[in-house]
């Protein structure tokens, strides 16, 4: 299953209570993922990992059907030609910054 599939599957299993919910708290319920995944790996327990990975793309995919983006075009459009987006290198060679 491609990206354009994953995000359809996403459409057609949530989007009825995608919307319902609204953007906000789509976009809430993205951040708890993100927030799980970080415990997983806190942890180090790869399954865990591998499913909040999943998790996270999965809500990613939703909130981008409920905002209307084509996910496979937005990645193809950002980072089609191959190069980092910044710097046009491979590897990327930016200045890295500490945040």
């Amino acid at each position: 299953m491609d990206i354009k599939e994953f995000q359809e599957l996403m459409r057609k299993l949530y989007y009825i209570k995608d919307s319902r919910r609204g953007v906000f708290k789509t976009y809430l319920w993205l951040i708890e993922e993100v927030g799980e995944l970080s415990e997983a790996i806190r942890k180090g327990r790869k399954d865990d990992i591998a499913s909040e990975m999943a998790d996270v793309i999965a809500w990613l995919s939703s909130l981008a059907n409920l905002l209307n983006i084509d996910l496979n075009e937005a990645i193809l459009k950002k980072y089609g030609k191959g190069v980092c987006p910044r710097c046009l290198r491979i590897p990327c060679e930016c200045e890295e910054h500490i945040r």
